[in-house]
């Protein structure tokens, strides 16, 4: 059978064929805070865009990586970047989480998941867990805990396939940020040994098919994840220009307009430098999804220099 006839066949048929993934980054394309740490024990997000640690007592190494030039044996050619967790003392429900707004986007029935791996497992395996959550004031969370399937990691890529039943959500109450997510590390065993997942192509859809991985546009992939995360760094090119500033009350103000609107007002921290006075972020409407003020207060003389040098503002789940 031909590679054309292949992917004809596992194309799905019905629906549509853009927007089947319903991860964003899966191709592990974008890392904004940074490419890699080390020595790590908390969780959160670390390195690459909208993957989530959940450390839980495990100490690690994480970066994004380079796929070699030419491409490596298992991995489709397409992709360019993966993500590797190089956990160095484990510990039970060490995973990547990925969090997918709004719960029901996936309903009740079969999801399938799928990715390409390589690395070393985990004692017992790399296990699979997956919760529905009903934001702050819904109903309580809950956990998917009928995926019994693990795998085994070798030191070559391989595609695998993990089906999820996700349960009926009927009588349900929707709360604000609610979210479905899945993990993917150790399962339940305290083991501490180490292991090495490497990880890209990660895809979750609707309904009992593993399509082939959806590649979009980098800088569609970018304003997705610029929706929960977005990083400024400036190099003293975005200076505050003074207004007032004849006395010792004089005051700058610089406005910052985000590239996408955000999934809520995020949290933002400045970067600023200045010769004197205080500065910090503006709050109250000066502050919301897309746009953020930032003042340096107290600058005595127009001789006086006040500029911002970095930006974050974070909305994830």
């Amino acid at each position: 059978m031909s590679n054309a006839r292949k992917l004809a066949d596992n194309l799905p048929s019905i629906g549509q064929l853009a927007g089947r993934n319903l991860v964003i980054n899966g191709n592990m394309t974008v890392a904004q805070r940074t490419t890699g740490i080390s020595g790590e024990t908390a969780g959160g997000y670390k390195t690459v865009d909208r993957m989530y640690t959940n450390a839980s007592g495990a100490t690690y190494n994480q970066s994004q990586e380079t796929v070699t030039v030419g491409g490596e044996t298992g991995l489709p050619t397409q992709f360019t970047k993966y993500l590797r967790h190089n956990v160095t003392t484990g510990n039970n429900w060490s995973q990547i989480y990925h969090k997918i707004e709004d719960v029901s986007l996936v309903p009740e029935g079969t999801a399938t998941l799928s990715f390409y791996a390589k690395g070393t497992s985990p004692n017992a395996g790399l296990t699979f867990y997956a919760w529905q959550n009903f934001g702050s004031g819904g109903s309580g969370e809950v956990g998917i805990s009928s995926i019994t399937q693990t795998v085994t990691l070798t030191s070559t890529w391989q595609r695998f396939i993990v089906p999820i039943t996700i349960p009926s959500m009927a009588g349900k109450t929707m709360g604000t940020g609610s979210h479905f997510y899945f993990g993917i590390g150790q399962g339940g065993s305290t083991s501490t040994n180490a292991w090495t997942l490497d990880i890209t192509g990660l895809q979750l859809e609707t309904g009992s098919k593993a399509t082939p991985f959806e590649h979009e546009p980098a800088e569609v992939n970018l304003a997705k994840c610029q929706r929960y995360y977005y990083k400024l760094t400036y190099n003293k090119t975005s200076w505050m220009y003074p207004i007032n500033t004849n006395n010792a009350n004089g005051y700058r103000r610089g406005t910052i307009h985000l590239p996408v609107t955000m999934r809520t007002t995020p949290t933002y921290t400045a970067g600023l430098v200045h010769s004197g006075g205080t500065s910090g972020v503006d709050g109250g409407v000066w502050v919301g999804p897309d746009t953020v003020g930032v003042y340096v207060n107290g600058i005595s003389g127009e001789s006086d220099y006040a500029y911002l040098n970095a930006l974050t503002a974070d909305a994830e789940l």
